[in-house]
């Protein structure tokens, strides 16, 4: 256990991130400095935040009581670096700026939100990371755990920060948590019982600026595994085909496409578990989820429970009870004849495939938003005859349009809003077809995140 008490802690970004990681240092005893570069900020409501939240969830620590805490925005201060002894940054904020080479150069160390709940917290970690798939993943392998282990939670970019349930944990207690390459890149000690990275596709290069730079971050889930640990990998993916090559841990390989000799794999419908002896999980009829990257989803959960000791029959009950997650490829309400599917997960062109080929209707499709810098050739040859109309909205609008108009498909019509682009899904869609918001875009710009998005969308839905 690191000592935190005294220490003078930076931490770096406002968001849930940073106030659930000063609110666990503060009760560590560590002197913390909360600093956001956006001077728009309300510094005075950020600290009564973090000081309910030490009230609520912390009262008996009595030293979180005595600790200081400091909100700093805008600029920051000359001199403020030579205070600290300790970084810790949250994942919405870009490790290679100046300012962090700055405090690399003067010797602080650098860590995310991720590492320090890390350091600080108890119990076995299980850990899953990947372009697509990884929160249903995350949230059928946490609802295994829960079905088995007293002591489980399901943390990270799932939504509950991991430094929130830090002070909950015990020896016994088993944490999964969805990693997103952003986290991944200010982990050090950070090593996972089990760990999975279920495919990688482009995304977030606006970030990451080279793909290869996006596959290292994600890479990092098993640096530090050892051959006691395992690591769940898609044998199906190129690029981690060769990295199980690498990785020190225990490679467990599951595959949608092919029989392998030690993995989990389909077998016509049936998921089958060969590890130490061939079992049959369960026929895919059997589960709630659909579409073959579910079937994937199902196929990585399993062999990470079974990699970490859970016995079958519990690993299958919870395949077979487990109904999904909000905002991917979820059936809102049929009205008119028409269906209703909120996939407002779909925030990159890979993932808006999946929404796309999950579809038995004729599809009116609302997609466009923040720009990542994706590239939208496939997705548009995905339509394949489904997509009847594409309703396009948000700062990438014209560039799909031009994209999707390259490549022959020319039935799109322009929102100036969310709502003009639901009520032209409206009247564009007939009895027996499907309305699918799956916009292969992140939501920034016009909504906070994609759940708001996903909500917005209901909520028309319901309003018809």
């Amino acid at each position: 256990m690191v000592e935190m008490k005294g220490k003078k802690v930076l931490v770096f970004g406002s968001g849930i991130s940073g106030e659930s990681a000063a609110g666990l240092l503060l009760r560590e005893g560590a002197q913390v400095i909360l600093y956001d570069g956006n001077e728009k900020l309300d510094a005075e409501e950020i600290e009564k935040k973090i000081r309910e939240s030490l009230n609520g969830a912390a009262s008996e620590q009595s030293s979180a009581a005595g600790a200081e805490l400091r909100v700093v925005l805008g600029e920051l201060p000359e001199g403020l670096l030579d205070e600290v002894s300790l970084t810790v940054m949250s994942p919405g904020v870009p490790t290679d700026l100046p300012v962090v080479d700055r405090m690399k150069e003067a010797g602080i160390p650098v860590w995310g939100e991720i590492e320090l709940a890390y350091v600080l917290g108890k119990g076995d970690v299980l850990a899953i990371t990947g372009t697509n798939g990884k929160t249903t993943t995350t949230a059928l392998l946490g609802q295994i755990m829960q079905n088995w282990k007293e002591s489980a939670f399901v943390v990270g970019n799932i939504g509950t920060p991991y430094t929130s349930i830090v002070l909950e944990t015990k020896e016994d207690s088993v944490i999964v948590a969805e990693m997103s390459s952003f986290q991944l890149e200010t982990v050090h000690t950070f090593r996972p019982k089990v760990s999975a990275i279920l495919n990688i596709t482009p995304d977030h290069l606006n970030r990451h600026h080279t793909m290869e730079a996006y596959i290292a971050a994600k890479e990092r889930i098993a640096e530090n595994q050892t051959e006691r640990d395992a690591c769940v990998l898609n044998y199906e993916d190129d690029v981690l085909r060769e990295f199980g090559e690498k990785v020190s841990a225990d490679v467990l390989y599951f595959s949608s496409r092919r029989k392998l000799k030690r993995g989990v794999y389909l077998d016509g419908t049936t998921i089958v578990c060969n590890v130490d002896e061939e079992i049959q999980v369960c026929d895919v009829s059997e589960l709630q989820i659909l579409g073959t990257h579910n079937h994937e989803n199902a196929m990585a959960a399993a062999a990470m429970a079974y990699a970490y000791g859970t016995p079958m029959e519990v690993i299958r009950k919870t395949l077979k009870e487990f109904a999904g997650v909000e905002h991917r490829i979820e059936f809102v309400a049929e009205k008119g004849g028409v269906a209703y599917y909120n996939d407002s997960k779909g925030t990159n062109p890979d993932a808006a495939i999946r929404g796309i080929r999950a579809m038995n209707r004729p599809t009116v499709l609302i997609g466009g938003g923040y720009d990542k810098q994706s590239s939208y050739e496939e997705w548009i040859r995905a339509f394949d005859g489904k997509v009847k109309k594409l309703v396009l909205i948000g700062a990438t609008r014209e560039k799909i349009a031009e994209t999707a108009e390259r490549l022959g498909f020319t039935d799109i019509v322009m929102a100036d809003t969310f709502e003009e682009a639901f009520e032209k899904c409206v009247e564009y869609a007939r009895p027996g077809d499907a309305v699918l918001l799956s916009p292969a875009c992140a939501s920034w710009g016009m909504f906070k995140n994609y759940e708001e998005r996903g909500d917005k969308f209901k909520e028309l839905v319901k309003q018809l």
